[in-house]
């Protein structure tokens, strides 16, 4: 079966290559990929085409996606599997994206058992075994280094969700150990909490103190597009995203400016 499905996904990246244009489009448009190898561009780029073929990406009127729109998603996605692997996103097909942000129907369960049901606008959103769903206009925003990204926060989320409900740990390497990365991440959760109590700055996006599946998510959207605050502010958390990913952002993008 392994061999099968590696000869199908060769065969679709000879003839599904996507044109110089739209690669030099879609990629001029990422500067979080600056840095990377020739070697990773080249990975990266058949990530995507795979990516794309083995997702539905279904845009909602009146969005009309190009294939370089198509392409700056897919790279964006790609991006945290670089070094892990197509066969990290399994369990799902369909990313759902809308022109701008959308409301959701939601339910919640107060502490007394009391069921409220509600309309929470959102911008993106991850089903366990379901699609993702983002925005357009936020999936642009990928083009700045400001720590927000949209596609890599809900696909962390796609990851969190591989061994269950999403929980801020997905499945560890075998050189990973748990107790070192629930150490790492509630020194980042605890002190998230304690500058929102003080009503202090936080160094990454303040969402991150939501839950812990939050931060894992927050925390992966700032490893790949500002390394050099989390190794000023959280190197521990920074390390083991650095073991999960197998990748060194830190190490290939220029030092931005740095929240203190």
């Amino acid at each position: 079966m392994w061999n099968l499905k590696n000869w199908r996904r060769e065969r679709i990246l000879a003839r599904h290559l996507p044109g110089a244009e739209a690669w030099w489009e879609a990629r001029s448009m990422l500067p979080l990929l600056q840095g990377l190898s020739g070697e990773d561009l080249e990975r990266l780029r058949e990530l995507a085409v795979l990516f794309l073929h083995e997702k539905s990406i279904e845009p909602i009127a009146p969005l009309e996606m190009n294939e370089a729109m198509r392409l700056e998603l897919a790279l964006q996605a790609c991006l945290p599997i670089l070094r892990l692997g197509l066969d990290w996103y399994a369990g799902w097909r369909s990313i759902v994206v809308y022109p701008s942000g959308f409301i959701a129907e939601h339910e919640e369960v107060d502490e007394a058992g009391v069921v409220h049901a509600g309309r929470v606008p959102l911008s993106g959103e991850s089903w366990l075994g379901g699609p993702v769903v983002l925005a357009w206009s936020d999936i642009e925003t990928g083009a700045e280094l400001d720590g927000y990204n949209l596609v890599i926060h809900e696909l962390a989320h796609k990851l969190d969700m591989l061994n269950g409900d999403a929980n801020g740990m997905p499945p560890l390497h075998r050189d990973m150990g748990q107790p070192a990365w629930t150490a790492a991440f509630s020194e980042v959760y605890r002190d998230l909490r304690a500058r929102l109590e003080q009503g202090a700055p936080t160094p990454i996006d303040e969402y991150a103190a939501e839950s812990p599946a939050e931060c894992f998510a927050v925390l992966s959207e700032a490893f790949f597009e500002q390394p050099h605050t989390l190794l000023t502010s959280y190197r521990d958390a920074y390390e083991q995203l650095r073991l999960f990913y197998r990748q060194d952002p830190g190490a290939r993008l220029p030092p931005a400016s740095i929240i203190d």
